[in-house]
């Protein structure tokens, strides 16, 4: 009788989600080596890191050598690919019947809020959204030499993209991908409106937001984001997550943006756009 094959794969550890079959090439390597296309933690082939718990299907079983890889897709990230998602098959379970799906539980603001201001100072990582990295990266892909603390880091996939602090912050609740930040929760009404009027319009964990970019609120006088780099002449200022104040970040923005209450304004080129959003619902949180 023959084995039927795996259908489904349960995520046990997070797990890299990649836009590629190369598994062990990209990730047994040291990422961002100087001066290379990945320079300022630009691992352009990572997508995101899916949680523990986080259910797969199984699209193709890929082996070569030693190493299996699963293409897959799944509903925590359900943007279309050309060339499709795939996964190391040690960092999930895989089953011929679909296992539950993990429980997603928005915290509540003040822990969301709390986890954010802890994460000041992390490293940038396209496609992170895990702070702390995945140690098992270490045994899965065993580097050639000894490492520094620095990259032993990065190897485990320590830091957080933009989109990333947020998805960690509030435990996988909220979209992975800027692309789908910008029509979550509801509008602020910020069209044509000044500075000081956008200030004060905002609240905690409201999020500044277009494609490609966000940035979430604290309170009334600061904003946190994550960022490959903020000023490349300022000695320690070349990227991660920073705590900055209101203000600033939207000075820095209207010198190149319009705010606009929703991305339905044809008049205006939508790369030149913002919009703030705000999401959290205080009945969500049970």
């Amino acid at each position: 009788m023959t084995r039927p094959l795996p259908g489904y794969a349960l995520s046990i550890l997070p797990t890299p989600v990649l836009n590629t079959t190369e598994a062990s090439s990209i990730l047994g390597r040291q990422t961002a080596q100087p001066g290379d296309q990945h320079d300022t933690g630009l691992l352009r082939e990572l997508e995101f890191i899916a949680l523990p718990g986080t259910v797969f299907t199984i699209e193709a079983v890929i082996r070569r050598d030693e190493e299996t890889v699963y293409r897959v897709t799944t509903a925590d990230y359900p943007y279309p690919s050309a060339g499709g998602y795939y996964i190391d098959s040690r960092f999930v379970r895989a089953s011929v019947e679909k296992p539950p799906g993990r429980e997603k539980r928005l915290p509540h603001k003040n822990a969301i809020i709390a986890f954010l201001i802890s994460s000041e100072g992390s490293p940038y990582l396209w496609g992170g959204n895990v702070r702390e990295g995945i140690p098992q990266m270490l045994s899965f892909y065993p580097p050639p030499a000894a490492l520094t603390q620095e990259e032993r880091n990065r190897r485990m996939l320590q830091g957080l993209d933009c989109s990333g602090l947020l998805y960690q912050a509030t435990g996988g609740w909220t979209p992975r991908n800027t692309c789908e930040l910008v029509t979550f929760g509801e509008a602020v009404p910020i069209a044509d409106a000044p500075l000081s009027q956008i200030i004060q319009a905002v609240e905690p964990l409201d999020i500044i937001v277009w494609p490609g970019h966000v940035i979430i609120v604290l309170d009334r006088d600061r904003v946190i984001e994550s960022r490959p780099d903020y000023d490349k002449t300022r000695a320690g200022n070349q990227g991660g997550v920073r705590i900055r104040t209101v203000g600033e970040v939207l000075t820095e923005i209207l010198k190149d943006r319009i705010p606009v209450t929703s991305y339905t304004v044809k008049e205006i080129p939508e790369q030149k756009q913002f919009v703030i959003r705000r999401w959290y619902d205080s009945s969500c949180n049970h």
